[in-house]
């Protein structure tokens, strides 16, 4: 099973970003799919979850400026970002939670990530 991130980059103050991921692999299930944060000197944090129904999460900076949305069928799980300061910088990471996966006929259950994605916002 394998988590791939995209859409990191350089923006400028004010404008928008849109971070995709994709699941990929023996993959039968997956409960919650989002992104966490980390910022240089600072721990991961939360940006916004959603769960396989649709029901979503926001982090209190994120709320009122970004759009969670997921894609079961297709496995992909996409963040929009809107009005981005410099204070977003930061590498960006997503994550599925208890995938269920079936590899050589063993079942497992597990969370995975991606391998984060770099977003710069210049001021």
């Amino acid at each position: 099973v394998q988590l791939q991130a995209s859409g990191g980059g350089l923006v400028q103050a004010g404008r928008s970003l849109r971070l995709s991921c994709a699941a990929s692999g023996s993959i039968f299930s997956i409960d919650d799919m989002g992104w966490y944060r980390q910022a240089p000197g600072k721990e991961r944090g939360l940006v916004a979850s959603i769960t396989s129904a649709g029901f979503a999460n926001y982090a209190d900076f994120a709320q009122g400026r970004s759009t969670i949305t997921r894609d079961n069928a297709k496995r992909t799980v996409t963040l929009q970002m809107n009005s981005l300061q410099p204070e977003d910088t930061a590498v960006y990471y997503c994550f599925a939670d208890n995938v269920g996966s079936q590899i050589h006929g063993v079942v497992s259950f597990k969370e995975y990530w991606g391998q984060g994605t770099l977003v710069t916002v210049s001021s």
